[in-house]
């Protein structure tokens, strides 16, 4: 960084760091390079650990021939990624759905005044219901109870029914994400909103919403990388996703290779979405202020 003395017409001066600001500069630069070598090398160290301790074991050989074979991983692999090409669009499906109602639930569960306690008292009981079942539960009385009833209109699919169990069961804890973000938003930001003469509804829709949405897309994300892998669920109900087509080539070729290739798909699907999640958790300040989002999907 150049400067130039004032009254002086000579050139500028180019800054120099003094001998003690380069010796501490030199000093963090090796200890930087220090850290980095040894987490690389007991990195190194742990998974050669790791490694030697499977290969090594008496039944490896065996393991290897039935969940590593390479020649039934390739002619598995189309039909598996064809099966997760339908999780993906369950999952997106899914995920605008259950944003739509949640944050129907979250504002319902907002509404003040004695008038709207049945609307309370209703998106609560949703909520608790929904919380408290297991998702393949879920699967289970919605993908054989309502085919059941023989009402018209009433889906048969059973990716459409898989899909309305996936948003039942997440719209309940995408429900308490909201409200937190909803309730996390200072009183008084609301008060002078009403104080402007904006209704509570523009309060909400203007000021609060959002501030709420901003402050629980880090958990959101989390939720949306624990529906990517619940998407598989859906093949409990006959649906030929990434799942049920690795079980069917693993009864093909008497091999449970598909079911690791099944593995390593969903592995590289969510681990893009997890790391977009710490990105944009560490850039808003999220990170370590979770005390405010008891709601959110990764403290469940």
């Amino acid at each position: 960084m150049a400067h130039r003395r004032r009254g002086c017409t000579g050139p500028p001066v180019s800054w120099v760091p003094s001998e003690r600001q380069q010796e501490r500069d030199a000093y963090r630069r090796s200890r930087a390079r220090r850290s980095t070598a040894v987490a690389f090398l007991s990195t190194f160290a742990l998974v050669a650990i790791a490694v030697l301790a499977l290969v090594s074991s008496p039944g490896w050989p065996r393991v290897k021939a039935s969940f590593f074979d390479w020649d039934v991983a390739v002619e598995s692999f189309p039909a598996i990624l064809q099966g997760l090409w339908l999780n993906i669009r369950v999952m997106a499906v899914s995920a605008v759905l259950i944003v739509i109602v949640a944050m129907g639930l979250a504002l319902a569960r907002t509404l003040r005044g004695p008038v709207f306690f049945p609307v309370r008292a209703l998106a609560t009981g949703y909520v608790d219901v929904f919380r408290g079942l297991p998702l393949i539960l879920v699967l289970l009385l919605v993908g054989f109870g309502l085919p059941g009833l023989r009402l018209q209109g009433i889906p048969t699919s059973a990716v459409a029914l898989g899909t309305l169990a996936l948003v039942l069961t997440y719209s309940a804890y995408v429900a308490e994400v909201f409200r937190a973000g909803i309730e996390s938003v200072h009183p008084s930001q609301v008060a002078a909103a009403r104080s402007l003469g904006l209704t509570r509804a523009q309060a909400m829709r203007h000021v609060v919403l959002p501030q709420a949405v901003r402050r629980v897309i880090p958990p959101l994300l989390n939720d949306l990388v624990a529906l990517s892998k619940d998407s598989g669920l859906i093949s409990i109900l006959g649906a030929i996703d990434a799942v049920r087509a690795a079980q069917i080539e693993t009864a093909r070729y008497a091999n449970f290779t598909p079911y690791v290739v099944a593995g390593v798909l969903f592995v590289a699907l969510t681990i893009p979405l997890t790391r977009f999640t710490d990105v944009l958790a560490r850039r808003s300040g999220w990170v370590g202020a979770q005390s405010t989002l008891a709601g959110g999907g990764a403290l469940r």
